[in-house]
């Protein structure tokens, strides 16, 4: 492990692109708590690495429209529990949806500020999760599995620059499947859409992540989000072991 992100927190389950365990990063503990994009298309090959690695617990971040079947069995012994954190038809999310499509960190702040109790019951759905390790994923696994992530992950030690590397990961392993959902000619690669569309709001990628987890207040944020103080202890031991 080097400062930063570690080399073998990526893990390779057949059927998703964007899985890596959190652990190392602060004082996350490996196998705690893993990131990914929807484990609806993993293969049994897939849904067997995930239970080999110790996942019991599934975090679906989801709106349930956004649901759909598994491509294989999900294992009975994992729990899977839907903790939606996107707030659909409120004016927040009419807003930044014209903003920055709800698909960068630019919003990341302002979410905590007006929304913060859909963060923190994803982060109590962690924390309470049975023995094992937990999975949380949105649909790609960028940006509010990023959110969760870097609430997580402040609390857990970590420092913006590697909230940072973690979040950025992400563009690399999902240009592929980007391309595929969007064939054409002329479309950019979302990093640099992304990148672009930050600097046109004066910041950029790094910038936001920084300033929203020096907005973070632990353990504050999460007590006035709605986890009890009782739920800081189980998330500490959940996160650090």
């Amino acid at each position: 492990m080097t400062n930063g992100v570690a080399c073998d927190r990526n893990l390779a389950w057949d059927g998703c692109v964007n899985v890596r365990d959190l652990g190392g990063l602060g004082d996350m503990t490996p196998g705690a708590v893993i990131r990914m994009d929807e484990p609806t298309t993993l293969t049994e090959a897939g849904w067997a690495a995930a239970w080999e690695h110790g996942v019991r617990t599934i975090v679906d971040l989801r709106d349930p429209c956004e649901r759909t079947s598994d491509r294989a069995h999900r294992p009975d012994g994992i729990a899977t529990v839907p903790v939606p954190v996107e707030p659909v038809g409120t004016p927040f999310h009419d807003r930044w949806q014209r903003i920055d499509g709800l698909a960068s960190p630019l919003h990341y702040t302002a979410m905590l500020d007006e929304h913060p109790h859909a963060v923190v019951a994803a982060v109590r759905a962690v924390a309470t999760a049975a023995p094992g390790g937990v999975a949380i994923h949105c649909a790609a696994g960028k940006d509010r599995t990023g959110l969760v992530t870097l609430v997580l992950l402040a609390f857990a030690g970590a420092t913006a620059d590697e909230i940072c590397a973690d979040y950025l990961l992400s563009y690399g392993r999902l240009q592929p499947r980007f391309d595929a959902e969007n064939p054409g000619e002329g479309v950019r690669d979302q990093l640099t859409a992304v990148t672009g569309l930050l600097a046109d709001h004066g910041t950029t990628i790094e910038e936001s992540i920084a300033a929203t987890v020096a907005h973070l207040r632990m353990p504050d944020f999460l007590l006035e989000g709605g986890l009890p103080k009782s739920g800081l202890a189980a998330l500490r031991r959940r996160l650090t072991g």
